[in-house]
């Protein structure tokens, strides 16, 4: 014998009913079956709102009831169009017999517990009797029982108590006897000892069908609900996660009691002692495997750890004092006082100094058990051996849970190093012996990127999701977004890399998508898209609190990298394709350093020497692998390269410099590149790098420009000023031409000191030959003293400077 029990979703209309008798029909071929079914769906709660519109004198509980009424003879007719009326009558008088103790309600002005049994029980009574009158229908042999003449309690009305040996006795009697294909029994409902209509509280309907199974040691009790079994985690905050096929009693109560809804804990306790097995399975994808509930427990198994739950609404409750110290009794008070005020202690932990107490309870109890505490512990709080109880609340408890967690090391180290890298705070561990169960506290806004860290750190092949957040969504962002589309899938199958792009904004315009922006069709987005602010994207970013969370700053507006350390402090990593911040006082490049290291994260700009060329991270091993640098000279402007490479005596320098910006080899504004600050930057940098606490100030600019040209107002006047002073650029030409020279724009790092400026580049150097838009950096340390280890290639370009920001992505992900 099987015993399956449909939730109120599995029979909250027709269809679904219809889906119910489908699977009936099929299962009992082979084997007598028993169902317990709950009310139709919603049924419930419009039985007790009417009651209480009534109570209160609010004669819209008559129309509640016209609701209830309508949607179950709008069920018997769909299911049974015709030859209905004696069906229809039926459920017209139990219809009758509920509107009269509605009407009843109204006279008394009292709904008291052992009526609100009364007025609840019409659900299952009335939706066991449509299925099984459905089943007789279709020529399928079945019988509905009541319940209530099997299950006996005691007269504690809302939430009574099984008499456990009447109940055993009552059902193995009657199913002696019974000879049925399908018994149908209403779920939820009882009577007492004296004969009084009961009910057996939360998770009712699977308690009696839980007692049914176990009794008559069943096959298997299925569970038949909206979902296809236990889940990995909650799959409405983590997409990904998966039904679980097999897992123990001991395990399935540890996720029920940590919030699994599926499943409420004491349905297990009958069939556990029983030993019979449960089955949860989807009424609306009866073929899909669900979840499989008994004793095994696999001795081979790759991943411990079979599920990550939570509880919200969980307020910490901290007693402590120097007075606590080796007295034996603050424990046992602390916890009497609770049970008097039937405060009900989700989590507790003590450190061994037995300085402090920390409890969590749910958030309604915290005014409770902050009064009574305080006023127990009075004589103490008064001498100051302790403190007035601590109450934090807006917190939730997350957990690991495994049976085979014990067998293995490491697991609280993944989890709490998994947390702590997306700058989630823990207030509060738990963890037993037995390891099946590893509980933290956290905040309760951090729920949602926690539960997805894990699931991905535990159960998702190693694929790690990184949501990225661009500022600068110009010609180089452009570029960057068709890269991420482009290799998205090559990163998941080969890195194991799945790269979002969750936030954009450009100059204007803003937009965010929490499952991802498509990059098929992005700029269309940005028809609707909100103004730009950056203190909001940065909010946004927060509230959306994502893990993996990547800030990148295609930008050269020092706006932008103001917000770089308010992303680090938030465990935020950035990528910075803009200078400024490494660029500018000492003191922020060293402090930006300093929070990404406290804060786990990191701060990365590649992009900001030579776009993408590995520049910085050549200088960057050469440093960590104990080489020292003693001079660097490069040349470190693309667009200047450029802007030389194609001037000339039969072409103006105005036109170059027009060209070169018109082809996005300049920034907007030419005079950033053509001043030599931007060198200056650069080499700045790369002398950063090397450990030299330099400023911009410190570094020699020997301009080419004009002072007409350096002292222009608008980008305009600069190029007006370039067409009065061509002479000038003229002359440098020549001057190189007659010696055999080429023009490039060098810096140079050596002793501590560093300068940019015009160079007259003699053939055979290795600067001679740079052509285009290419940079070259020769690197002279105590392992390179006389051939320098050099790195060449195109240092300016939207596609150059693009792969250099998304190889800094991908090195976030692989870290």
């Amino acid at each position: 014998m099987k015993v399956l029990k449909f939730g109120g979703t599995s029979v909250g209309s027709a269809s679904n009913i219809n889906k119910v008798i489908a699977i009936l029909d099929k299962k009992s071929e082979d084997t007598p079956i028993v169902v317990v079914v709950s009310a139709v769906g919603g049924i419930t709660d419009k039985l007790l709102n009417a009651g209480r519109l009534a109570i209160l004198k609010d004669e819209v509980y008559k129309t509640v009831f016209e609701d209830i009424q309508n949607i179950h003879f709008s069920i018997v007719q769909e299911l049974i169009p015709e030859d209905n009326e004696l069906i229809i009558s039926t459920i017209g008088k139990k219809l009758e017999a509920l509107l009269s103790l509605l009407d009843g309600l109204y006279l008394l002005n009292e709904l008291t517990p052992k009526i609100s049994d009364k007025l609840v029980s019409f659900g299952e009574l009335i939706s066991s009797y449509i299925i099984s009158e459905t089943l007789k229908s279709r020529g399928i042999d079945a019988k509905r029982k009541n319940s209530q003449e099997l299950i006996i309690t005691d007269s504690n009305h809302g939430n009574a108590e099984v008499s456990i040996q009447p109940t055993r006795a009552n059902i193995v009697e009657y199913f002696k006897s019974s000879k049925h294909r399908i018994t149908v029994l209403p779920g939820f409902v009882a009577n007492s000892t004296t004969g009084e209509e009961t009910t057996l509280g939360r998770g009712g309907s699977d308690y009696t069908a839980s007692i049914v199974a176990a009794t008559l040691n069943a096959e298997v009790l299925e569970i038949w609900t909206d979902v296809s079994g236990m889940y990995t985690a909650n799959p409405s905050l983590v997409k990904q996660a998966k039904p679980i096929e097999q897992i123990s009693f001991q395990e399935a109560l540890e996720l029920s009691h940590f919030g699994a809804k599926v499943l409420y804990p004491p349905t297990v306790q009958p069939v556990l002692d029983a030993n019979v097995p449960i089955l949860i399975k989807n009424t609306m994808y009866p073929e899909d495997v669900g979840t499989r509930i008994s004793d095994f427990t696999e001795k081979s198994i790759k991943n411990p750890v079979k599920g990550i739950t939570h509880i919200d609404n969980i307020a910490l409750l901290t007693l402590q004092g120097p007075g606590m110290v080796g007295i034996p009794g603050f424990s046992k008070r602390l916890f009497e006082t609770l049970a008097l005020e039937k405060i009900n202690v989700i989590f507790i932990t003590q450190a061994s100094s037995e300085h402090a107490i920390c409890f969590g309870i749910d958030t309604k109890d915290k005014e409770t058990a902050e009064n009574s505490i305080n006023k127990a512990f009075e004589y103490e709080i008064t001498l100051k051996k302790i403190e007035p109880i601590l109450v934090e609340s807006g917190l939730s408890i997350i957990a690991l849970i495994g049976d085979n967690m014990k067998n293995y090391q490491g697991i609280s180290g993944r989890m709490f190093s998994t947390l702590g890298k997306n700058n989630i705070n823990v207030r509060a561990i738990a963890q037993g012996a037995s390891e099946r169960n590893i509980s933290a506290i956290i905040d309760e806004i951090d729920v949602k990127k926690a539960l997805n860290a894990l699931h991905e750190r535990f159960f998702e092949v190693e694929t790690k999701q990184l949501n990225v957040f661009i500022v600068g969504v110009g010609n180089v962002g452009e570029r960057l977004i068709d890269q991420i589309e482009q290799q998205h899938q090559f990163l998941k199958e080969k890195l194991k890399i799945d790269v979002r792009i969750v936030g954009m904004a450009n100059s204007r315009k803003m937009i965010f998508n929490e499952e991802g922006i498509d990059l098929e069709d992005w700029p269309s987005a940005f028809d609707f898209a909100e103004k730009t602010n950056l203190e909001i994207f940065y909010n946004r970013v927060l509230d959306l609190n994502l893990r993996n969370s990547i800030f990148v700053d295609i930008t050269a507006e020092e706006e932008v990298s103001y917000w770089y350390e308010h992303y680090l402090r938030q465990s935020i990593s950035v990528v910075a394709c803009n200078k400024i911040a490494c660029s500018g006082a000492y003191s922020l490049y060293e402090n930006l350093h300093d929070l990404a290291l406290s804060y786990n994260t990191s701060f990365l700009y590649e992009t900001n020497v030579g776009a993408g060329l590995p520049i910085i991270n050549t200088l960057n091993n050469l440093v960590a692998s104990g080489d020292k640098v003693t001079s660097i000279e490069a040349v470190l402007s693309g667009s200047l390269n450029f802007v030389f490479n194609n001037f000339g005596d039969h072409t103006n320098f105005h036109d170059t410099v027009k060209r070169a910006q018109f082809e996005g080899y300049t920034e907007p504004d030419p005079r950033i590149d053509l001043s030599g600050i931007d060198v200056a930057r650069k080499i700045l940098i790369l002398a950063r790098e090397n450990g030299e606490k330099m400023e911009i100030e410190d570094i020699e600019n020997e301009s080419f420009l004009t002072k007409a040209n350096l002292e222009s107002d608008t980008v305009d006047d600069f190029y007006d000023t370039l067409k009065e002073d061509e002479s000038h650029f003229q002359d440098i030409y020549a001057s190189a031409k007659e010696k055999g020279c080429q023009l490039k724009y060098v810096a140079e790092f050596k002793n501590g000191k560093a300068k940019v400026g015009l160079r007259e580049i003699p053939e055979g150097h290795p600067f001679y030959n740079l052509e285009g838009k290419d940079n070259i950096v020769m690197f002279y340390t105590e392992r390179y003293p006389e051939q320098p280890l050099i790195v060449k290639g195109a240092g300016a370009g939207a596609d150059v400077t693009a792969s250099g920001l998304f190889a800094d992505i991908i090195k976030i992900g692989n870290k």
